[in-house]
């Protein structure tokens, strides 16, 4: 079988952001009884030059790149871009700590120094010496505006989650079972995702609790949450001893010769609030790459505590025991 790329060849390889300069150790086509992940097509085995051998993987086609000089420069620009991100980020913390410090320094040396020019203004007749003080007071205003301008724009909305501490439990719980013990949670669950989604619908629906919107914004909500259900499960939800039966469970009721078309059913049918849970922890980071506005993620982080809550209350019939 011709594949694009060799056993042997040295290649470049998106590990998250960026890329990493790899080496092919095996390369193999999957189909719909092979696949290991639900994903068709060309993989590559991949060894990342420089780690361990426990971060070897299989990779789609679409992860991996030629080792030229244009993808060099490529996977330079992108290290490039992350040092940068990385600056802003220190850059505003280094700031938010010394601001005080530093306003109060500045305080302090302006009346050292707005003594001693004042008496050199009154000294040089004052009125050239004014007029130069308040056209510079001015463009430091406007530069400081531009700069609050830009910030603003650069800053990507962020969304706190209080998680409560039961659910915490589950988490950990849930972590030890399939990481160290090699437990999965049986599919497909019982309730299931939509199951709960659409109970918590009816609950906010019922609920004397003031909620903003409920008409217009729990239908938008509940099929925003079933999408990134849809969306997030093979790519970030699932440890490594979960794949297969991702794999699998996608086999059995979508990708698979014997399922008929109209009846597949989706991830949100098959699994339960355990990966719904593991979603909603995630979900400020997923909200990080959007640009909703402050008043619709204080909205949502509402309603997402509120489903928090809702989980709780429920816990011994959403979550295995």
């Amino acid at each position: 079988m011709s594949t694009a790329y060799a056993v042997n060849e040295i290649v470049l390889c998106y590990h998250g952001p960026l890329l990493y300069e790899a080496k092919v150790m095996k390369a193999a086509y999957w189909d719909e009884t092979t696949t290991k992940t639900g994903v068709l097509g060309e993989h590559y085995f991949i060894h990342y030059k420089g780690w361990k051998q426990t971060w070897d993987e299989w990779v789609p086609s679409s992860r991996v790149l030629k080792f030229n000089e244009t993808n060099r420069a490529h996977q330079k620009s992108l290290n490039e871009q992350v040092k940068q991100s990385t600056a802003q980020k220190e850059g505003s913390t280094s700031h938010h700590k010394h601001s005080a410090s530093t306003s109060s320094n500045v305080a302090s040396s302006s009346k050292d120094s707005g003594a001693a020019s004042g008496a050199q203004r009154r000294k040089d007749g004052g009125a050239t010496g004014s007029l130069g003080g308040s056209t510079s007071r001015k463009r430091g205003r406007d530069e400081m505006m531009d700069s609050d301008a830009a910030s603003s724009k650069m800053k990507k909305p962020e969304m706190k989650l209080d998680v409560p501490d039961v659910l915490k439990v589950v988490l950990v719980d849930d972590w030890e079972a399939v990481t160290k013990n090699n437990q999965l949670v049986p599919l497909p669950r019982s309730p299931t995702v939509e199951d709960i989604l659409a109970e918590f619908k009816e609950h906010c629906a019922s609920s004397d609790k003031k909620l903003p919107s409920k008409e217009t914004v729990l239908p938008t909500l509940i099929s925003g949450l079933q999408l990134y259900f849809e969306r997030s499960l093979g790519n970030n939800l699932l440890y490594r001893f979960e794949r297969g039966q991702y794999a699998e469970a996608r086999r059995q009721n979508i990708t698979g010769q014997h399922v008929v078309i109209g009846e597949e059913k989706t991830m949100g049918e098959v699994y339960g609030a355990e990966h719904l849970l593991r979603m909603l922890v995630h979900l400020p980071s997923m909200i990080a790459q959007t640009s909703l506005d402050p008043e619709s993620l204080a909205i949502l982080r509402e309603y997402i505590m509120e489903l928090m809550a809702f989980m709780v209350a429920n816990k011994t019939r959403f979550f295995l025991q």
